[in-house]
């Protein structure tokens, strides 16, 4: 093996390894800590709902959820729940107690049906206040471009001035994700 060789093939590798090694995770909480952080800091709470057998769940763990400019804007806006819909432990949220219900095949849990309003959809993704309640619950996979626009909506509480068609009509990722 040619010295060139071998130095382009360590130069392949550390390149194609340095995205890996500085790119940002979304800092996963569970409620319990979530409920904690927020009463002393207050952040919006960022819900992913997902289930083990859920196909689509896991590609959003792949794909949007693993871009790096997505999980440091979670982690500064929001306190981040990865929330098992079929979980078994119960969930205190203000004052109120969620419990795992043992219908079907497979049962849910009460705060995924409460959150998700009934429609038992995986993926969701749920916003709540800085207060814990629920702003909206969006069902289904999200690709980046959307998720980008998800996220900054309600991150910057734009959800509460300005119609969701007219923000998606005027938006623009600079402002949002500066590189």
């Amino acid at each position: 093996m040619s010295l060139k060789y071998i130095l382009l093939l360590i130069s392949f590798v550390l390149l194609s390894n340095s995205k890996t090694l500085a790119q940002n995770k979304i800092k996963w909480y569970t409620w319990k800590e979530a409920v904690e952080k927020s009463s002393k800091t207050k952040k919006k709470i960022f819900v992913d709902i997902y289930t083990d057998w859920c196909g689509w769940c896991k590609k959003l763990d792949k794909t949007t959820f693993a871009e790096d400019h997505i999980a440091k804007y979670i982690n500064e806006n929001y306190y981040a729940v990865k929330f098992d819909a079929e979980m078994k432990e119960a969930v205190t949220i203000r004052g109120t107690e969620y419990n795992f219900v043992n219908s079907g095949p497979r049962g849910y849990h009460e705060l995924a049906a409460y959150i998700m309003q009934g429609r038992m959809s995986y993926p969701t993704v749920a916003f709540l206040d800085e207060d814990m309640n629920l702003i909206q619950a969006i069902p289904g996979f999200q690709d980046v471009p959307t998720f980008e626009m998800i996220i900054t909506y309600f991150g910057s509480n734009t959800h509460k001035s300005t119609p969701w068609n007219k923000f998606m009509s005027q938006y623009n990722k600079d402002i949002y994700f500066k590189n």
